[in-house]
C-alpha cells in the first residue's frame, strides 16, 4: 500500500480525507502523464453517493488542464468504466466510488488501458506530486482539454454483457437488492432484456441512502422479501456493482465462497477449468479448500484483495477466482469483479443443468468464521508487534489444523482484521479474542 492509494484506490471521507482539492491534484497528473505523446481521452464514472458530482467535476477539471480530454460516463458500475478502457479509444479510466463504504465516503479508483488498477509506480508517481515533490506545467491554448458527456458508454457496456451471456433466462423469478447505487442503472436492464422476470428493490438513489441497510453488505432486510416472496434467486450488488452476494429463496446467503465451488465444479465438468485450478484468497473458508480437495480442483491462494487475485490468475492462465465478499472474477469475460457478469454465470448455470441455487450449494460444508475489526491508532505497528505476533503463533499450536486465525491490516480503512475459523462458533470467539485483545490494548482507538 501507498501513502495514499490503498488496495482499491484513494478513499475516505469526503471533503476530509478526499477533497475536491485531492481530486483535481489526481486529475493533474493523470492528464499530463497521459498527454505527454499528445492529446488523450480519459473516461470517468461515478456510483450515486452525494459527492460524486463534486469530485467528478473536480477531477475533470485537472483532466483538461493538463491537455486530455475527460469522457462523463455518468452514474455506471465500476466494471463499466474497465471494459471501456480496455475496448474503446481510452487512454486511461477513473471510477468515483467507495464501493460498499456509507455514503459520506468516497474515493477515486484508476484503470491501466489493460483494465486493471493502476500499478505501484504509476501510483508512486501521484503519490510524489500530491506531496509537491514534482511540479508540472498547465496546459495553455489549443492544448487544453475538453469535457465530453459519454452517456452511450452504458449502452456499450450492456450490450456487450448480453453478448457474453446470452442464455434465454426466460421462467427464472429473479429478485435483486441495487443497494441505491450503481446496479439501479443497468441491473434490471439486462436481466429483462435476457428473459428474467425481475422484481427490484433499493434503487432509488438520493444520494445519502447507498448501501444505507440494504446491499451486499446489508442484505437481512432483502434477505426476508426473499423468505416471504416466491423467487428463485435473489441478487445483492455492492454500491459500485462490483462484487455479488446471492440470497437462496430460503433467505440463507450465497457468498463468494458458494460462487467458485459452484462455478470451480461447473468449469471443470465442462473441461474449461484452465490448470484445474481456481484461485482464492486468503480468507477463503476451510471448507472451500476441502471441498476442492475432495473434487480434484486444485486452489491456488493469494493476498486479500481482488488485484492479487487478478494477477495470478493472468500469471498462470486461470479463468475464476474471487473473494468470500462476492468479488469473483472471470478472466476468459472480464479483468476485475463485476456483480451482474457473476450473477450471470450462476443463472446460466442454473439454467444449463436444471438445478436451484440450493441444489448448486449442496456438498459445501462451512467452517464456522469470526472476523473482528479494531479501530487502529497505526496499522503497521499492530502487525509488526512482537505480543501480537506470538499470541497468532500460540493460537494456531492450539487449533493443531482444526482450524486457523489470520491477522491482516485494512487496505482501506485504518483497522486490523482478525479472523478465526475453527470447528464451532466457540471455539472462533475464544481464540479471536486472544488475538484481538491484544490489538485493542495496545493500539485501539
Amino acid at each position: 500500500m501507498g501513502k495514499y492509494f490503498g488496495t482499491d484506490g484513494i478513499r475516505g471521507k469526503a471533503n476530509e480525507v478526499l477533497t475536491a482539492e485531492r481530486a483535481f491534484v489526481v486529475g493533474r497528473y493523470l492528464g499530463w502523464y497521459y498527454s505527454r505523446e499528445g492529446k488523450k481521452k480519459i473516461i470517468i464514472g461515478k456510483d450515486t453517493r452525494l459527492s460524486s458530482d463534486m469530485l467528478e467535476a473536480a477531477l475533470a477539471a485537472g483532466i483538461t488542464s493538463e491537455g486530455c480530454d475527460a469522457y462523463l460516463a455518468g452514474y455506471c458500475p465500476t466494471p463499466m468504466i474497465c471494459y471501456l478502457t480496455v475496448h474503446e479509444d481510452f487512454a486511461v479510466g477513473a471510477m468515483i466510488s467507495a464501493s460498499h463504504n456509507p455514503f459520506y465516503d468516497n474515493g477515486i479508483k484508476v484503470f491501466s488501458k489493460e483494465g486493471i488498477k493502476l500499478q505501484g509506480e504509476v501510483e508512486e508517481l501521484i503519490e510524489n506530486y500530491i506531496d509537491g515533490k514534482e511540479e508540472i506545467p498547465f496546459a495553455t491554448e489549443a492544448a487544453i482539454g475538453r469535457v465530453v458527456s459519454y452517456p452511450e458508454g452504458i449502452d456499450h457496456y450492456m450490450d456487450h454483457i448480453c453478448k457474453e451471456f446470452s442464455t434465454d433466462l426466460t421462467g427464472l423469478k429473479v429478485a435483486m437488492d441495487c443497494a441505491n447505487g450503481s446496479s439501479t442503472f443497468t441491473a434490471e436492464k439486462v436481466l429483462t432484456r435476457l428473459g428474467a422476470q425481475c422484481t427490484v428493490f433499493n434503487n432509488t438513489p438520493d444520494g445519502t441512502n447507498i448501501n444505507n441497510k440494504c446491499g451486499s453488505t446489508h442484505p437481512e432486510a432483502f434477505q426476508e422479501k426473499m423468505k416471504e416472496g416466491n423467487f428463485d434467486i435473489g441478487l445483492t450488488f455492492d454500491g459500485d456493482a462490483d462484487r455479488q452476494i446471492l440470497v437462496r429463496p430460503d433467505g440463507e446467503l450465497v457468498n463468494g465462497d458458494f460462487m467458485l465451488y459452484i462455478c470451480g465444479r461447473y468449469y471443470k465438468e465442462k473441461g474449461l477449468l484452465e490448470g484445474n485450478t481456481i484461485v482464492t484468497t486468503v480468507m477463503a473458508n476451510l471448507g472451500l479448500w476441502k471441498a476442492m480437495e475432495r473434487e480434484g480442483i486444485n486452489v491456488a491462494k493469494t493476498d486479500v484483495g481482488d488485484k492479487y487475485v487478478y494477477d495470478c490468475m493472468i500469471k498462470n492462465g486461470y479463468i475464476v477466482g474471487g473473494e468470500q465478499s462476492g468479488h469473483i472474477i472471470f478472466s476468459h469475460h472480464e479483468t476485475t469483479g463485476d456483480g451482474l457478469v457473476t450473477a450471470l454465470a450462476i443463472l446460466r448455470i442454473m439454467k444449463e443443468t436444471g438445478k436451484s441455487i440450493t441444489e448448486l450449494c449442496e456438498g459445501l460444508k462451512i467452517y464456522p468464521q469470526l472476523l473482528v475489526n479494531v479501530k487502529v491508532s497505526d496499522r503497521d505497528a499492530a502487525m509488526q508487534d512482537e505480543e501480537v505476533l506470538a499470541a497468532i503463533v500460540e493460537v494456531d499450536e492450539e487449533l493443531s489444523g482444526n482450524g486457523r486465525v489470520l491477522v491482516r491490516a485494512s487496505g482501506t480503512e485504518p483497522l486490523v482484521r482478525v479472523m478465526a475459523e475453527a470447528e464451532t462458533d466457540a471455539i472462533c470467539e475464544e481464540q479471536c479474542e486472544k488475538v484481538a485483545a491484544i490489538v485493542r490494548r495496545k493500539y485501539g482507538i
